[in-house]
């Protein structure tokens, strides 16, 4: 790109969008070359505004990170929201990218596009083999839909226009600019959220729904940030000889999992409370087993910097001085 162009951040204010943004800025990139709009200024489900931002703005670079996110709870009381948004967004931004002459692109989608019993670990050729996961399909339809509007453009009009439209899965994110509502977050950010109040009221017991058995992977969003950036920047021969030509997607992970009871040990331990850890088999557990495999990644030059217990002692420290009440 030229040192003129200007990068769009879209969803910079949601935690994977924030970090992006905050690694553009430690990398170089001048102020003036980073454009953003927060929901009051353009609404990303809305047509018209998405269009006249990018005929106005003429970005070079879109990192495209908005979407609607949530947990288990969240996912299953709103699955009409988590469909038609994620659906709205992307066409919006990846059709009219497109139109205004943007050639790189950079969509972020989520590790639940893939089926529910995918073998472990989840290589990218995975996707589209099995039934989803039914706590979270409306969204994960919709992420799928975006790798595959990627695609199609790329297929289309890649030699013709020269665009070059990239999609990362990162596996469950955690850091500074999570969600921490009590009733509609993931799992971190819920965990850290239950213990530190129960830490600060002296609760003798802390109940988590699920049985505690499910295996998660976590990545500290700020590596995830590093990722992307990375691989917006590869060149494209090099991109291309390490993906399939109709599955263009790259796994973005740490290649460590925890189950969802050593996860509330670490987390626990963190904050510093010592009470007594139950769990509720009767709530849903989601996935059994979530495992990214990042050999494409790895063989394309990234690895994550960051621990898990490191990346939990930053998010509490983030949630102490930024969300607790």
């Amino acid at each position: 790109m030229t040192d003129s162009e200007k990068i769009f951040v879209a969803g910079h204010r949601g935690m994977a969008g924030s970090a992006i943004l905050r690694k553009l800025r430690l990398s170089g990139h001048p102020e003036k070359r980073l454009v953003t709009r927060n929901r009051e200024e353009l609404d990303l489900t809305r047509q018209d505004e998405v269009d006249a931002f990018f005929e106005s703005e003429k970005p070079g670079q879109v990192y495209l990170a908005a979407a609607k996110v949530g947990g288990i709870h969240a996912n299953s009381t709103y699955p009409a929201q988590f469909i038609y948004e994620n659906l709205m967004i992307e066409s919006n931004v990846i059709h009219a990218a497109f139109r205004n002459g943007v050639r790189k692109l950079l969509f972020l989608g989520s590790s639940c596009i893939y089926p529910k019993y995918a073998p472990q670990p989840i290589t990218e050729s995975s996707l589209l083999t099995g039934p989803l996961e039914p706590t979270n399909e409306p969204y994960a339809i919709a992420k799928i839909a975006g790798i595959l509007l990627c695609e199609s453009y790329n297929r289309q009009y890649g030699r013709s226009r020269g665009i070059d439209y990239r999609c990362v899965m990162p596996t469950n994110l955690f850091g500074p600019g999570d969600n921490y509502h009590p009733e509609n977050s993931h799992v971190v950010p819920g965990l850290i959220r239950r213990f530190h109040e129960a830490f600060l009221t002296g609760a003798a017991g802390v109940t988590i729904w699920g049985s505690g058995t499910p295996r998660r992977e976590f990545l500290y969003v700020d590596d995830m940030a590093a990722a992307c950036i990375h691989v917006m920047n590869l060149d494209a021969a090099a991109y291309a000889s390490s993906v399939d030509t109709r599955r263009t997607h790259i796994n973005v992970g740490s290649g460590q999992e925890v189950s969802i009871r050593q996860l509330a040990g670490m987390v626990a331990e963190t904050v510093g409370y010592r009470g007594n850890i139950a769990f509720d088999p009767s709530r849903p557990d989601g996935t059994p087993r979530k495992l990214l495999d990042t050999t494409c990644l790895h063989r394309l030059g990234w690895r994550p910097s960051t621990t898990l217990r490191h990346g939990l002692a930053l998010a509490y420290d983030d949630f102490v001085q930024n969300h607790a009440s």
